[in-house]
């Protein structure tokens, strides 16, 4: 699920403690849904993780 393409969003390390939280896919994605003009779920969140997708696209390059 995480890796250099979708890093965790929030990472932090506790030697007694593992937690991975949200990916950066879901942080990005959870941003872009104020971007929406639908009133449908599914496409407000299928739009979300498009533009998600594309940010996670762009930050690699």
């Amino acid at each position: 699920m995480f890796g250099t393409e979708n890093p965790q969003a929030f990472p932090f390390t506790r030697s007694d403690t593992v937690n991975s939280g949200m990916s950066l896919r879901d942080y990005f994605a959870a941003k872009a849904l104020m971007l929406s003009t639908s009133n449908k779920p599914d496409e407000i969140a299928s739009r979300a993780y498009e533009i998600a997708d594309a940010m996670l696209k762009e930050r690699s390059q």
